[in-house]
């Protein structure tokens, strides 16, 4: 049996006397899709930052590809070593670097061969290598999202996390969004888990759903319905 990618071991996180989960036990395996559900606050997009290996947990541990990579109080594997790549809601883009340096800085930074082309590849494949010299700033909504989702391929992550992704948008531009999504994934066997509150979203990736409820309430985690 091949082994997951990531696991989570009774992971939990408390910020001084509030607990904003516990017992967490998750577990995805090479190019799996999961949301991550649950109410405001209670810690969604928190869980995303741990694996990422932004923060430690306080109590439990991450493993990746059965190396454990955080444990209580402690990062042990860093971020730039797991093989994982967030997109953070307000997308992170560097804003004094161009179109192509946002691309090209991240795959060079992964270590990673063929900076300049391989970035160039990407921005031509998602419809912004036109842009490739302007700033983040003089993007659309549109255009920005797609210049996430390059800087994220540049860096050919294991497994792709991404919070709320398609918050604030319409519905026209939600399905661009997602329909840009699923290309992406198409033709990769990275792993996804996405933070969204709206069920038309998990049902849409499909996969696994990762539920969190207020400790004390049942946290369960299954497949999205077919």
């Amino acid at each position: 049996m091949t082994n997951p990618l990531l696991t989570l071991d009774r992971l939990a996180y408390r910020i001084a006397e509030r607990t904003l989960f516990e017992n967490l036990c998750f577990t995805m395996a090479r190019g799996e899709r999961a949301s991550v559900i649950g109410p405001s606050g209670v810690g969604k997009t928190t869980l995303l930052r741990l694996i990422a290996g932004l923060e430690s947990p306080s109590a439990g541990k991450i493993l990746i590809q059965d190396q454990v990579a955080s444990e209580e109080h402690r990062v042990l594997l860093p971020p730039w070593k797991r093989g994982i790549h967030l997109v953070f809601q307000d997308l992170g883009l560097w804003p004094t670097r161009s179109v192509l340096q946002n691309v090209s800085d991240a795959r060079k930074a992964a270590g990673l061969p063929q900076v300049k082309e391989r970035s160039l590849a990407l921005l031509e494949a998602l419809g912004i290598a036109a842009l490739a010299k302007r700033r983040p700033a003089s993007l659309s909504g549109g255009e920005a999202r797609r210049l996430a989702f390059a800087r994220a391929m540049a860096v050919e992550p294991d497994l792709l996390l991404l919070d709320e992704p398609f918050a604030h948008l319409d519905q026209d531009s939600r399905s661009a969004g997602f329909s840009l999504l699923e290309e992406l994934l198409e033709k990769s066997d990275m792993a996804v888990m996405m933070v969204t509150h709206r069920e038309e979203e998990a049902q849409q990736l499909g996969g696994k759903r990762l539920i969190l409820t207020p400790p004390g309430m049942a946290a369960p985690s299954s497949p999205a319905s077919a």
